[in-house]
């Protein structure tokens, strides 16, 4: 059969946060009415390498076009970013070759500089295109809008920087579009600004459609919720790439994880993302017409699995069983590791961090979960982050005994912790991996009840256009009830503060001392009402993962249950 005249080979990978090494997974397989839990790993760069090496040579070999991209989020995640400040992320990128990145929010969670040095040190496009750097000081330290392999938006059209691809006898145009709200959600410098996102690429699209280009593939970082409304909203777009959200698209609902159809299409556009922290690899065949819509869509998102399965109970059969359907489930691959890219992670960039790998900590009896919002399976929420908050309190209290409560938000936390021993490794590479200072304030109790409510809000998008479910709050030494379906401004039905082993009502004029990291405190994500505390003051020496790393190395393990600090209900009843 011949190949269509405008076809992609396309390979995408989003939100991999640092993770170079494979992920420790937990899949949960049907066998004889019964769901066995089996152990695994997936991903990494070794395997990824692999697949697109396979992957590109399979294009050469069929004369089709190729595009490897990476929907943003390389940055954070693990110990090689805190070891590395993103040095091991560009040059193990440089050896996957990607087509273009897109700007996630983690690249700017600490101001210009580090991405700077990650854009000079890549040998690929970072595209950024509504990233407004008109405002710039030219004679700052780490400037970004001399960058060559920078694409911002042109401040003279309000246009995205694109570059463009061969496709047939056309081009193909790739527009990157990021989050508008990064001053809200991440760090950038004071003279970095954000264009609106949805106007920025419809100006874009008309622009390329007035220069005869009809093929134009976003790579977003809006998150799925984002794209759907890029794709609404804006006419001619072919494709969106897409990351932020941590979506795995694809039927994984026999492997106990997510079922969000692959590709789904918004006015007429396949929408992609892959996951999140190199767990998967997406790869897709994609026909346009002449006009640049999609006209076919084949493909999926990969579980790149090893061989070493850790398989609960059962005998031998069992066990036979279970690797025979995963073998044969239609998106779950094999790969080996990538012989080259595994030995540069292995003497460049493990030997650093080897050590705190080995560094046990405490003990944790069982699984505990983290989800960022409260659900019907966990009606109170994380069972993560209020440990996060009882360690801010208590080492707080411990050099001051004038905090009353703690104050946290759920996007700090990164992940849930499995049963058994959790290492220094564990904690500052992928449970708190931002190292941030922590803050003590004086506040009236009107501002918290405030905060709360706007931070959930914020969460939730109740009635406000919020930045995702990380502002979610979390507590300690707080209590509050807040009911979603209630008019604004009355949200929070009870707040109260722990006073000498009782719940005692806070007081809307009294002024309470709490502790928060200092991107909660500084009013991001929906906290806009702590700017309106009394006074704020850092705690010299107590970081967030500092905080938490000597509170469990003070009580050996995380043994008690926490009672519940929180009642949600959802403004969707």
């Amino acid at each position: 059969m011949q190949t269509p005249a405008y076809y992609l080979q396309l390979a995408h990978i989003n939100d991999c946060h640092s993770n170079f090494d494979p992920v420790a997974l937990s899949l949960s397989v049907p066998h004889e009415n019964t769901m066995v839990r089996v152990g695994c790993h997936s991903g990494g760069y070794g395997r990824i390498a692999t697949l697109l090496e396979q992957a590109r040579d399979t294009a050469r070999r069929d004369n089709q076009a190729f595009l490897f991209l990476h929907g943003g989020d390389t940055f954070q995640g693990t110990l090689y970013f805190n070891e590395f400040k993103g040095r091991a992320n560009a040059k193990l990128l440089n050896m996957l070759r990607p087509d273009a990145i897109v700007l996630g929010n983690h690249e700017i969670d600490s101001g210009n500089a580090p991405l700077h040095r990650f854009i000079e040190a890549i040998d690929f496009p970072m595209l950024a295109g509504n990233m407004d750097l008109s405002g710039e000081d030219p004679t700052k330290a780490f400037p970004l809008a001399r960058l060559p392999n920078l694409y911002c938006l042109d401040p003279s059209t309000g246009c995205a920087r694109v570059i463009k691809h061969p496709l047939g006898d056309r081009e193909l145009a790739i527009v990157g579009i990021t989050l508008d709200q990064m001053s809200v959600i991440a760090r950038p410098d004071p003279d970095t600004h954000f264009a609106n996102a949805v106007e920025t690429c419809e100006r874009t699209v008309k622009s390329l459609k007035a220069e005869g280009i009809d093929h134009i593939l976003v790579l977003s970082h809006l998150g799925l919720d984002g794209d759907r409304k890029l794709a609404a909203a804006v006419e001619g777009i072919s494709l969106i790439v897409g990351g932020h959200s941590h979506t795995l698209m694809g039927d994984f609902a026999e492997l106990g994880l997510s079922a969000v159809p692959w590709g789904e299409r918004v006015n007429g556009v396949p929408i992609l993302h892959a996951g999140k922290y190199a767990e998967t690899l997406g790869l897709a065949g994609i026909s346009f017409d002449k006009n640049g819509q999609v006209t076919t869509l084949d493909g999926a998102n990969y579980l790149m699995l090893d061989e070493h399965l850790v398989i609960d109970g059962g005998d031998e059969m069992t066990r036979s069983a279970i690797i025979a359907k995963l073998k044969a489930h239609p998106n779950v691959l094999w790969p080996v590791q990538h012989p080259h890219v595994q030995q540069v992670i292995e003497t460049e960039f493990r030997p650093a961090i080897r050590a705190l790998d080995h560094q046990v900590l405490a003990m944790v009896p069982r699984e505990l979960v983290h989800t960022r919002l409260p659900s019907k399976a966990l009606p109170h929420g994380s069972e993560v982050a209020p440990w996060v908050s009882r360690a801010m309190y208590e080492e707080s209290r411990i050099l001051d005994g004038a905090v009353q409560f703690a104050l946290h938000n759920a996007g700090g936390v990164r992940q849930s912790l499995s049963r058994g021993q959790i290492t220094l490794a564990d904690v500052l590479g992928r449970l708190l991996p931002f190292e941030l200072p922590l803050v003590k304030y004086a506040i009236e109790g009107q501002y918290l009840f405030e905060a709360l409510e706007s931070a959930i809000n914020s969460a939730t998008n109740n009635s406000v256009v919020g930045t995702g479910a990380g502002s979610f709050p979390y507590t300690f030494g707080l209590k509050y009830h807040y009911d979603g379906r209630r008019p604004m401004g009355e949200r929070v039905l009870s707040l109260t503060v722990a006073q000498n082993g009782l719940w005692v009502p806070v007081r809307r004029q009294q002024v309470y001392v709490g502790v928060s990291s200092a991107y909660t405190a500084s009013g991001k994500e929906g906290y806009d009402a702590l700017a309106c505390c009394h006074w704020q003051e850092s705690i010299d020496g107590l970081t967030l993962p500092g905080a938490f790393i000597r509170f469990i190395q003070r009580h050996g393990e995380i043994a008690d249950e926490l009672a519940p600090q929180l009642s949600y209900v959802s403004h969707l009843g």
